[in-house]
């Protein structure tokens, strides 16, 4: 019992930090941020007001992210949101000297070597914006709506595992809150708990 009361303990203090600086709810406006993308140019939320917007917390060396984009899976997703007129920003909150960390120099060989297709890979070294979300695993997914609003947030499909075979056969909450947008309609869930390996700020 002293074991599992310490284990408790440890994690909720690890959580704790992140969800203490989160500015966003579900239902609320998404919080703004500026990043620089793959490139150096900034890149900002409020530019793509108007649009569907996915979020995707990313680090290369999780296995969790590993099953998704190992099979193109990811990728395909990308596509397809951006193919509908979407935008999705992969963002990478690891801070320098911590797994996951990517530089503005290596930033351009992470968008090819994980052949990225979504609109942009923005750098979140300081971990200002992935705070402001409380975003604690990668991947941890969120959806903001053409009004500036924050309606999904949480894990992207429903199998908690890093088995890519698992993909086809899960719900995809994002995919799914996205075309609910697309058609109007309400959708179900709008929250749930994100699985994958812990952000490193």
């Amino acid at each position: 019992m002293r074991i599992l009361a310490a284990l408790f303990a440890l994690i909720a203090a690890t959580i704790a930090p992140l969800t203490a600086f989160a500015d966003a709810q579900v239902g609320g406006a998404a919080p703004e941020f500026r990043l620089q993308d793959a490139n150096g140019k900034e890149t900002s939320l409020s530019q793509f007001k108007g649009k569907t917007v996915v979020l995707e917390w990313f680090n290369p060396g999780c296995p969790f992210v590993k099953k998704f984009y190992s099979g193109g899976d990811m990728q395909r997703f990308q596509k397809e949101v951006v193919g509908k007129g979407g935008v999705w920003l992969t963002i990478a909150s690891s801070a320098e000297g911590k797994p996951g960390y990517i530089s503005l120099q290596d930033a351009p060989k992470a968008v090819s070597s994980m052949d990225l297709q979504s609109t942009a890979l923005l750098l979140d070294p300081k971990g200002t914006t992935g705070r402001a979300y409380g975003a604690r695993t990668t991947p941890h997914m969120y959806v903001v709506n053409p009004a500036g609003t924050l309606v999904y947030a949480g894990a992207i499909d429903s199998t908690p595992s890093t088995d890519s075979d698992d993909i086809p056969g899960a719900t995809n909450y994002v995919l799914n809150a996205v075309d609910g947008i697309a058609k109007g309609k309400d959708f179900d869930p709008v929250s749930t708990d994100p699985y994958g390996c812990s952000v490193k700020y």
